[in-house]
Parts: structure tokens; C-alpha cells; sequence
């Protein structure tokens, strides 16, 4: 599988405030960003897979809110996530 545990706890160490941080808001924005490479990747090689499109796009809409709750809260914290994972709007 794509995404075990321990992956999830290195992207929640990474970007979150520890491992066990899985609520916070720059964990989930790293988290749907891995997830959403891993099924455009899929895509690439599956174009007519429209129930992996479709949860796709509820990922995105799920991070852009994420990311415009951060950016109303703390704009440093909007930023600093924007540039880590390289994520432009």
C-alpha cells in the first residue's frame, strides 16, 4: 500500500508539530498533497478511472479549504507551507 503509517507519521513529523500532531492544519495540507500525486500518478496511466477523478477532486477542494482557513488564521504559516511542498495557488 501507498500510504502506511509510518509514512503518515513522517509526513505529520515533517510538516506537523510531531508525529502524533494529526490534526493540525499543515499536516492535513501535507497529507492531501501526497495523496493527491499518488492518484494523479494513477491517472496518467488511467485516464477513463472517473471514480478516482472524482475522489481527486474532492482532495483538492478539501486542501484549497484547508489552505484558505490557514491563510485567514496565520498568513506566516499559510506561506511557510505554500513553499515547502511547493504548492502555488
Amino acid at each position: 500500500m501507498y500510504l502506511n503509517s509510518e509514512k503518515k507519521k513522517e509526513i505529520f513529523a515533517k510538516y506537523g508539530k510531531s508525529n502524533t500532531d494529526t490534526g493540525s492544519s499543515e499536516g492535513q495540507i501535507a497529507l492531501f498533497s501526497y495523496r493527491i500525486s499518488h492518484l494523479t500518478g494513477h491517472l496518467r496511466s488511467n485516464k477513463k478511472d472517473y471514480s478516482t477523478e472524482r475522489a481527486l477532486k474532492i482532495l483538492v477542494g478539501k486542501r484549497r479549504s484547508l489552505l484558505d482557513y490557514l491563510k485567514d488564521r496565520d498568513i506566516e504559516r499559510y506561506r511557510a507551507i505554500i513553499k515547502a511542498l511547493g504548492i502555488r495557488k
